[in-house]
C-alpha cells in the first residue's frame, strides 16, 4: 500500500494505529519528491537521512496515539526555522546561518509527531506572490507553464502536487492564501497573535502569521491546532449565519474575472442551500487604505533587510528597488500602528454593525501568472502582476482577522478556483465550520490532475 496521495489524518491513523510505521512513510516521501520535484521546484532543501531518523524516533515514542500528526511528513517555507538547516529567505544572497535551534511552530509540529522532509521555496525576502530566483522557478502543478503564487509557493506546489499531504506557510499579504488558490488547495491565516509569528523585523509590523495549506478542511483544521498549542477537536456544523458578499477589489481599477466571480456565485448559492443568510456588502476599503497598505508592504521588506543585516547590493534588483522604497516610507513616517488600528476597528464595526459572521470574496482578481523569471525583471512588472491578480488578501493581514482560501472546482480555463472566506477576531474555528460545509457540498479535487504520479 502507498501513503503517497494520502491525507495528513490518514497517515498518522495508520502510523498510531501500526498499519505502517512512520520511517516507512517518510521514506516513500522522500523517494517520491527526489524523482518528481525536479520538475516543480518546490523544495529548496530537503532532509533525507536526517528526516528518516527523525522517524525513526517518531516510531519509538511509547505515546504514539497522543500524536495528532504522527509520522505525517510535511514540509516548512524557507524563511522559518529549522535546526541544522539555513533559513534561506528566498535567495542565496539572503540566506541566514544554519539554525541552531527550530522556530516555535516547528517545535510543534514536530512535537505533534510531524517529520520535517524539507524547506519550500519562496521568493526573496517573501515579498512577492511569485515563487523563483536565480535558480529556478517553481511551477504549479496544475499547469507547469504558471506560478503556483507566492511566497509560500513552495510549500502550495509540494501539496498540490502529493509531494507532502500537509504544509507549512506563512502570511504576511496573503502568501498562504494566495498559492493555496493558484494551486486548489485550503490556505488558512489565523487571526493575529493566534500563533507566534516570530519572524524578522516586527513580524512585518504585526501583519505575518504562520498557517497551513493542505487538500482537506480537516487536515487544516489539525495543522492549525497545532500551530496554535490547542489539542485537535472535531468541527462542528454551523447553524444559521449571516455572511456579507463582496466583489469589490480592495485595489481600484483591479476587477475580478468571470471564473473567480462564478466562485463567489457558487459559494453563496450553496451556503444559502445550508440555511446561511447573505447580504451584499463591501468592506471600509479606501484609497488611503491602498496606499498605507503599499508603503507597510515596502517598509517591511526593508526593516527585514536591516533587522538581517544583509548587504542588500547583492539583492536581486526587484528587491533593490522594494527596500529603497521601504526605507523612505518608514523614515518619512508613512507606517503607523495608528492607522492599522484604525482599519481594524472599522473592519470590526462592518461585521458587527451588519450582524455577519463571515464574509465571501473572491480569492484571486485572475489566473495564475505565467511561471517566468520575474527575479530578472523589473520592480514595476513584478508589482503589476501581482497586484493586478491578487489584491484580495492583503486587508485582512492590515486588520488582524483570520482568513482562509477554499477551492469550488475548476476554472473554464482548467484552473483550479477559489474563495475566500473572512471571519471577525476569535473566528477561525468558525471558518473551518463553514469550509468543511463547501466541501461537504461540493468535493474538490485534492490534488493536481496527473499528481501524484
Amino acid at each position: 500500500m502507498t501513503w503517497i496521495g494520502m491525507t495528513a489524518k490518514e497517515i498518522a491513523r495508520g502510523v498510531r494505529r501500526g498499519d505502517t510505521s512512520a520511517t516507512e512513510v517518510v521514506a516513500d516521501h522522500l523517494d517520491y519528491i527526489d524523482k518528481n520535484d525536479r520538475v516543480l521546484g518546490a523544495f529548496r532543501e530537503t532532509r533525507a537521512g536526517a528526516a528518516v531518523a527523525e522517524a525513526e524516533m517518531v516510531d519509538q515514542q511509547p505515546e504514539l496515539r497522543n500524536l495528532p500528526l504522527a509520522g505525517v511528513p510535511i514540509a516548512v517555507k524557507e524563511n522559518t526555522a529549522v535546526a541544522g538547516l539555513p533559513v534561506w529567505n528566498g535567495s542565496a544572497a539572503a540566506r541566514q546561518p544554519v539554525a541552531e535551534v527550530d522556530h516555535e511552530v516547528v517545535k510543534r509540529l514536530r512535537g505533534a509527531g510531524a517529520v520535517v522532509v524539507g524547506v519550500t521555496r519562496m521568493p526573496e525576502l517573501g515579498i512577492w506572490a511569485l515563487t523563483d530566483d536565480d535558480t529556478a522557478v517553481t511551477r504549479n502543478p496544475w499547469h507547469t507553464d504558471r506560478t503556483p503564487g507566492g511566497s509560500s509557493g513552495g510549500s502550495a506546489a509540494a501539496v498540490a502536487a502529493g509531494l507532502v499531504p500537509i504544509a507549512h506557510g506563512n502570511d504576511g499579504l496573503g502568501s498562504v492564501r494566495i498559492p493555496a488558490a493558484c494551486c486548489g488547495l485550503v490556505g488558512f491565516k489565523p487571526g493575529r497573535g493566534v500563533v507566534p509569528a516570530q519572524l524578522g523585523a516586527e513580524d512585518w509590523f504585526g501583519l505575518t502569521e504562520h498557517g497551513i495549506l493542505a487538500t482537506t478542511v480537516a487536515d487544516t483544521a489539525v495543522g492549525f491546532a497545532v500551530l496554535a498549542g490547542r489539542t485537535p477537536e472535531t468541527l462542528t456544523e454551523p447553524q444559521r449565519l449571516k455572511f456579507a458578499v463582496s466583489l469589490r477589489s480592495p485595489v481600484s481599477g483591479v476587477r475580478a474575472d468571470s471564473g473567480n466571480r462564478e466562485a463567489v456565485a457558487t459559494t453563496s448559492r450553496l451556503l444559502v442551500g445550508y440555511g446561511h443568510d447573505a447580504a451584499k456588502a463591501d468592506p471600509p476599503y479606501s484609497t488611503s487604505l491602498g496606499l498605507r497598505g503599499m508603503a507597510t508592504w515596502f517598509a517591511g521588506a526593508y526593516r527585514d533587510a536591516e533587522f538581517h543585516g544583509l548587504d542588500v547590493t547583492t539583492l536581486q534588483p526587484r528587491s533593490r528597488r522594494h527596500i529603497a522604497l521601504g526605507e523612505r516610507a518608514w523614515r518619512r513616517g508613512w507606517v503607523r500602528e495608528a492607522d492599522r488600528a484604525r482599519f481594524r476597528e472599522m473592519c470590526t464595526r462592518f461585521f458587527s454593525d451588519g450582524g455577519f459572521d463571515l464574509m465571501v470574496t473572491p480569492a484571486l482578481a485572475g489566473p495564475p501568472p505565467r511561471a517566468l523569471p520575474y527575479a530578472s525583471q523589473s520592480w514595476v512588472s513584478n508589482l503589476t502582476t501581482c497586484v493586478r491578480y491578487a489584491p484580495f488578501a492583503a486587508p485582512w493581514n492590515i486588520a488582524g482577522f483570520p482568513a482562509m482560501s477554499v477551492p469550488v472546482g475548476v476554472r473554464p480555463d482548467g484552473l483550479p478556483a477559489s474563495v475566500q472566506l473572512v471571519g471577525p477576531p476569535g473566528a477561525e474555528l468558525l471558518l473551518l465550520g463553514v469550509a468543511g460545509q463547501l466541501e461537504q457540498a461540493n468535493a474538490w479535487r485534492r490534488h493536481a490532475p496527473g499528481w501524484p504520479r
